[in-house]
């Protein structure tokens, strides 16, 4: 794992992201040779995103924490696994973040609401545990539905509730103003609704 602090732009010019993407792989550099206190810095500089990023998705705060600290243990056990030039750490802790609470929506009998708070009060898919065949027939119908939406509304959707991002940041990745995220979202929840109800 190749620092990313070797690549950055000369003194004065490197971006608060640069520098904080320096220190989170440092700090996972460190995790990989066994350090502790680099991990507990990393909880400290990154658990309150990652509780987000689990919370958007689980809505459950006690199992947006216990899977927290799943997080953790999983990053410690794969620190050496991370490698600089596939992506940012940050976008690396998430993915572990966002894969772990799908593991938990998967093998709890919980609720996913498919909106976000600051939604009016919105659409939910009841998610249980399901034999082979079952999740099959599921994951081929949720996908036959995201087909039908238009290609803004499906990525709007995927951001939000695989992605784990907010509207403000689906609007900063995209590139469109925030009603108008707010609005493909909603649209493409209800049409899906609509087609998983059919």
């Amino acid at each position: 794992m190749t620092p990313i602090s070797s690549s950055l732009p000369g003194a004065g010019t490197a971006t608060p992201a640069q520098i904080a993407d320096a220190e989170i792989e440092g700090l996972l550099v460190r995790c990989a040779s066994d350090d502790r206190q680099a991990l507990e810095s990393l909880y400290r500089l990154t658990s309150a995103r990652l509780l987000g990023v689990l919370f958007r998705i689980l809505r459950h705060r006690e199992l947006a924490e216990d899977a927290l600290q799943d997080v953790f243990v999983r990053v410690w056990q794969r620190a050496r696994q991370y490698d600089v030039y596939k992506g940012r750490p940050m976008a690396w802790l998430v993915s572990i973040a966002r894969y772990r609470a799908i593991d938990v929506v998967r093998s709890n009998r919980i609720l996913l609401p498919l909106d976000h708070p600051d939604d009016e009060p919105g659409i939910e898919l009841a998610v249980e545990p399901a034999l082979p065949a079952e999740s099959n027939r599921t994951r081929a119908t949720l996908e036959r539905c995201l087909g039908l939406l238009s290609d803004t509304q499906r990525r709007c959707v995927t951001l939000a509730f695989v992605n784990g991002l907010s509207h403000e940041e689906i609007s900063t990745t995209i590139g469109s103003p925030l009603g108008t995220i707010k609005s493909w979202v909603r649209r493409g929840l209800l049409s899906l609704r609509e087609c998983l109800e059919s």
